[in-house]
């Protein structure tokens, strides 16, 4: 039997000590079992994560946003469907905690966001595979690290993927103060494009209007304004190409009517819960085009292309530029789940502004 010095014993049994304290990590972390509303399903459990291993990484999630898709799947109602029990939630930033001994491109204390859809992210700990993160500064602010993925990604893809939109040009967009819409807005205003934002009217409504504007909106009009407004045919603004839905009904059809000849209507969402109408005379003598859009669709067929690395880099400069901020939003405790979920949607489908789960 090899005999071992007792400082050498006392050495392995600190260390194996220290070993176990740093891995045995509790995560508080949300799942649901069954389909139904948020307060109902969702559960705050309490799991104990391991070492992470080979590829894999360890994470101390931040903050992560509740998006309205986030509550559709809850619900049952989003086409990705989670195998049960699953963890809730898309968006997060994170910090690493420890990496496993094949991890090559990332290191513990940097900043990082999910890279792939559908991870779970609504815990305080999470262990990944390293090519499932994409590293961040530590300049970027919490907020606008939390929701990077889903809603400026989405706004980004609309105005560079369906018609050239150059500077000087217009676009129109309803659901203008939606987390999609400001980011619409912010990206045209560093851009050099014309935004034209449509919300639905309210007591507060210049407020929102000057908010609208100083993000980037170039005109905000009501829903009932929008149907008589004049700026495109006296020339205040030129035809819009471009006309991104989010409401559907006629909110839709009011914004497609200002379409200019071939111009395209895309849909992202659909907050009224009505089908899309599109006026006939614009189809027929304008030729215009209804088109839809699905971010996630979209990063499943373009997971590692070229054209996603630079939406990121492009982001994130605007981001550290101060050019591009994180939507009107509140920061919940992590424990407040129930009260933030509710809150996450109102009666047409959104929030006036996006809440955010604080894991800190």
């Amino acid at each position: 039997m090899q005999n071992i010095s007792p400082q050498k014993f006392f050495q392995k049994s600190f260390d194996l000590r220290q070993w176990t304290r740093k891995m045995a990590i509790v995560a508080k972390t949300l799942k649901f079992c069954n389909y139904g509303e948020p307060a109902d399903v969702l559960e705050l459990v309490q799991e104990t994560l391991s070492a992470p291993e080979e590829n894999q990484v360890l994470v101390k999630i931040l903050a992560a946003p509740i998006n309205p898709s986030d509550i559709n799947t809850i619900q049952g109602k989003y086409p990705a469907k989670p195998q049960f029990p699953a963890v809730a939630g898309n968006e997060c930033v994170a910090e690493i905690q420890e990496v496993g001994p094949c991890v090559k491109n990332l290191k513990k204390g940097q900043r990082v966001v999910p890279f792939v859809m559908g991870l779970g992210t609504w815990s305080t700990h999470a262990i990944y595979d390293e090519d499932q993160l994409l590293p961040i500064s530590d300049k970027i602010g919490l907020a606008e690290a939390a929701t990077l993925t889903v809603n400026p990604c989405t706004a980004y893809r609309m105005l560079k993927d369906f018609v050239e939109v150059l500077p000087g040009h217009c676009i129109i967009q309803n659901g203008a103060n939606s987390a999609v819409g400001q980011a619409v807005h912010q990206l045209c205003k560093a851009w050099g494009i014309n935004s034209v934002g449509v919300v639905r009217d309210r007591p507060d409504i210049q407020d929102l209007k000057n908010c609208l504007k100083k993000l980037g909106a170039t005109e905000v009009l009501t829903q009932e304004e929008v149907r008589t407004s004049k700026i495109f045919k006296e020339n205040q603004l030129s035809k819009p190409m471009l006309a991104l839905n989010c409401v559907g009904g006629k909110s839709a059809t009011d914004i497609s009517r200002h379409l200019d000849d071939k111009g395209i209507m895309v849909t992202y969402g659909g907050m009224a819960r009505e089908p899309i109408a599109a006026a006939t005379a614009a189809l027929i003598f304008k030729d215009i085009s209804i088109r839809g859009f699905w971010i996630a669709r979209w990063i499943k067929d373009n997971c590692t292309a070229p054209e996603r690395f630079k939406m990121f880099e492009d982001l994130l400069k605007l981001i550290e530029q101060k050019q591009f901020v994180a939507p009107v939003h509140e920061m919940v405790p992590l424990d407040k789940y129930k009260d933030a979920t509710k809150a996450a949607l109102d009666l047409k489908g959104f929030a006036e502004k996006k809440y955010i789960l604080c894991m800190q």
